[in-house]
């Protein structure tokens, strides 16, 4: 038996992980790939509270349920905070140097990305931003996941 300490509830798993197993294979990061592979972006909604996660994942950190949704998110936001990577991993080297922010998305929802189709020089924070499910030139064996990024609104 494995107890789980939470912040406001106390978990006993005992065979529970089985009963769960159907529904939670819904929410992995495989199946929000397959989303991004159909030109959607898609996150887990929390059928209890209400929270949207991103990436999705079998347990709500806010009340701890484990019934979800898929919802469509918004495809437009605004730009947070940025870097410039000048010194990147072996298969993004040829693109370097690029810049990688963080999107808050229309409905609050904030997204990691890279962003592309603007010269870094002019990327500022609080721009407008809107995801593009296009192809991205950095290539690599393992793992090969579908695409999306940031571009000018």
């Amino acid at each position: 038996m494995l107890v789980v300490q939470a912040p406001q509830r106390l978990f006993t798993f005992t065979g529970e992980v089985e009963q769960m197993s159907e529904q939670a294979s819904q929410f992995t990061i495989e199946q929000f790939y397959r989303h991004i592979l159909q030109g959607k972006l898609m996150g887990a909604k929390c059928k209890q509270c209400g929270k949207i996660h991103l990436p999705p994942r079998i347990l709500c950190d806010k009340c701890y349920s484990k019934d979800f949704g898929w919802v469509e998110l918004p495809q437009k936001g605004k730009l947070l905070t940025y870097t410039v990577i000048h010194v990147a991993p072996t298969q993004f080297q040829g693109m370097a140097p690029y810049a990688v922010g963080i999107v808050e998305l229309e409905n609050g929802v904030k997204i990691p990305g890279m962003i592309r189709g603007i010269a870094i020089e002019q990327i500022k924070i609080g721009m407008s931003l809107t995801i593009d499910f296009g192809t991205c030139a950095a290539t690599q064996e393992w793992p090969q996941w579908p695409r999306y990024y940031f571009k000018p609104a």
